[in-house]
């Protein structure tokens, strides 16, 4: 069964005249009634009864006109819908972000994104880069930021979008902040507050400690929290590092930035999805939007 076959019966149903349909599907009456006939063969059931020129639906072809009128309607809606997908009138859109990256860019990209494609539904994972990184591989979510240099770049399509210096934040009392800069083997002697381990922070700055400075960071705290992990700076219980945007969010008076010199430390931020797999249109929107308007929309230290 074909829908042209449906298309045609409910033409011919509804203007109750082969020729009149004829005319308005632009076809041969030949050519209609032929359809029609072959509608009924497959079917087993003889759907119209011809008298003159006036047709009628049998009561098997009431039921059909019922399911076909109800499947051309479908299909329909399924051809809006992926209308409106491509041209995203509708569409959604699974991403994961790791908390401290959200809360630093994501609320204005958001809202300019929601603005431009106002009926595209964002769906939000507040996930430590691990988890954004092994959710988009088991499909949970589609797309996910991430630190580049954490993630296995043979199991991704990566999408650059910030890269920032990363800044040594000391107490103003401290050695080190008199300073204008620092090696990273400066701090081997050095209590440091460092980020969870479900962070790629974490793993970010212990391997560059261990590469470039040739020490294994003594961690005294760990937090998830930026904020408290410079207000444990400013009381003196050690030194951190973190990313310079985030380093321009501390107001306490007593956190001195230094600057580091002599490494390859960057934070580089990617919008992430599983190499080779479908990426949905609004998902492909949004990582348009976000290379081409990053200019705007992201910092720029030391992009």
């Amino acid at each position: 069964m074909e829908l042209r076959q449906l298309r045609y019966f409910l033409a011919v149903a509804k203007h109750r005249n082969f020729t009149k349909a004829a005319g308005i599907l632009l076809v041969s009456q030949p050519a209609l009634s032929k359809m029609i006939r072959s509608l009924e063969e497959e079917l087993g059931e003889k759907l119209i009864e011809r008298t003159n020129k006036v047709t009628e639906l049998t009561d098997a072809g009431r039921v059909v006109y019922e399911y076909a009128a109800n499947i051309l309607s479908l299909t329909e809606d399924l051809s809006r819908s992926l209308e409106d997908m491509t041209d995203l009138r509708r569409g959604e859109i699974s991403i994961g972000i790791p908390p401290i990256i959200g809360s630093l860019f994501f609320p204005r990209v958001l809202a300019a994104f929601h603005n431009e494609y106002p009926n595209v539904k964002i769906d939000i994972k507040e996930y430590g880069a691990k988890k954004v990184a092994e959710s988009i591989l088991t499909g949970e979510i589609e797309i996910g930021v991430a630190v580049i240099q954490m993630i296995s770049l043979e199991d991704f399509e990566v999408y650059p979008i910030v890269k920032e210096d990363m800044v040594v934040l000391v107490n103003e009392n401290h050695i080190l902040a008199k300073r204008d800069s620092v090696a990273l083997k400066d701090l081997k002697n050095e209590e440091f507050i460092f980020y969870n381990e479900d962070f790629a922070l974490f793993e970010l700055v212990r391997q560059h400690c261990i590469s470039e400075g040739g020490f294994e960071p003594d961690i005294l705290f760990q937090s998830s929290q930026w904020d408290f992990m410079s207000e444990m700076v400013a009381a003196g219980m050690g030194i951190t590092i973190l990313p310079q945007s985030i380093c321009n969010r501390v107001q306490n008076r007593s956190v001195v930035q230094v600057a580091l010199k002599d490494t390859t430390l960057k934070w580089k931020l990617a919008i992430i999805a599983a190499e080779g797999r479908y990426v949905s249109h609004a998902s492909r929107a949004f990582i348009d939007f976000l290379i081409e308007g990053k200019k705007s929309l992201l910092p720029q230290h030391n992009q």
